[in-house]
């Protein structure tokens, strides 16, 4: 409101004189208005019932090989960047490096009011067109890699009671590229619900504890945001709910050659900035779906 309020005095005073440092400040108030405004705006939108809480955003490298793994780590980095400009806390919960390059998968834990609401605009498979720089005679390469967004929910949050027969726990070492214990004690730790098929794995505290029930919270989670979205059927029966991060199931396009193009096939918003996109700037893409949906 104050800055209403100086907008309004500085165009009263510009009635009577014309003065161009009051006319740059009073555009430079008009502009932060709108911004405040469309951000009001948006937020109108996140009314689901997990949209105020922060994300746990996953990324899959899918169909590809490395291309589609080197596509995964341009991911992460690409949602870590959009986050950080959010003034959101980013932790990265789990990573499994690629064979050659890139990831196969990894996990981050965005801390800020209405990451949920956000990011859940992303949730589907990403499509990759470029030339493959892992291609030795330089041929256009597809690739593709899944995201899947929930809501980061606090403990109590999650009221899910899982029996222990319904789980397979596993662990194994946390590999990567140093630390203390990395590589020399099994501190990772793979959750796999055995009724539907979800699969958690942890890599990043720095005990076996702490990774189990890390993963087991973020398990939690996800049984939960699917009881509340197929509440006409059985959990068991949730496995066909997952799509496959390939040919036909894609969201977005980011096409780097024969021409520079980021498209959204569900909103047609598109852009020529790519780089602008992968590095963090996705905002008309998620305000755009938001207002479709």
């Amino acid at each position: 409101m104050k800055t209403l309020e100086d907008s309004k005095a500085i165009l009263e005073l510009l009635e009577l004189e014309t003065d161009e440092e009051l006319l740059s400040e009073a555009d430079h108030n008009i502009h932060k208005l709108k911004q405040e405004l469309g951000r009001w705006e948006l937020q109108k939108l996140l009314s689901g019932t997990h949209d105020n809480k922060g994300a746990i955003l996953t990324i899959n490298a899918g169909a590809g090989g490395t291309d589609a793994q080197d596509w995964a780590q341009m991911l992460l980095r690409m949602y870590t960047r959009w986050a950080e400009k959010q003034n959101y806390r980013v932790t990265l919960a789990e990573i499994s490096d690629g064979d050659e390059a890139g990831i196969k998968s990894a996990t981050l834990e965005i801390e800020g009011r209405y990451g949920f609401g956000y990011l859940r605009s992303e949730k589907g498979t990403h499509r990759l067109v470029r030339i493959s720089p892992f291609n030795a005679n330089g041929k256009r390469q597809t690739s593709f890699a899944g995201v899947d967004v929930m809501p980061l929910l606090t403990e109590e949050a999650v009221q899910i009671d899982i029996p222990d027969k319904d789980l397979e726990i596993t662990t194994t070492r946390a590999g990567g590229k140093g630390g203390q214990n990395v590589n020399k004690v099994e501190t990772a730790v793979r959750v796999v619900h055995l009724p539907t098929g979800i699969a958690v794995r942890c890599t990043q505290e720095r005990s076996q504890l702490q990774n189990k029930e890390k993963a087991l919270a973020i398990l939690k989670g996800k049984l939960l945001i699917i009881a509340e979205e197929q509440r006409a059927q059985e959990i068991a029966e949730i496995r066909g709910d997952i799509v496959e991060a390939g040919w036909g199931t894609q969201i977005r396009n980011y096409v780097f050659h024969p021409y520079q193009l980021v498209k959204d096939l569900r909103t047609n918003v598109e852009t020529t900035a790519v780089s602008n996109v992968l590095d963090g700037d996705l905002d008309s893409f998620i305000e755009a779906y938001l207002k479709q949906t």
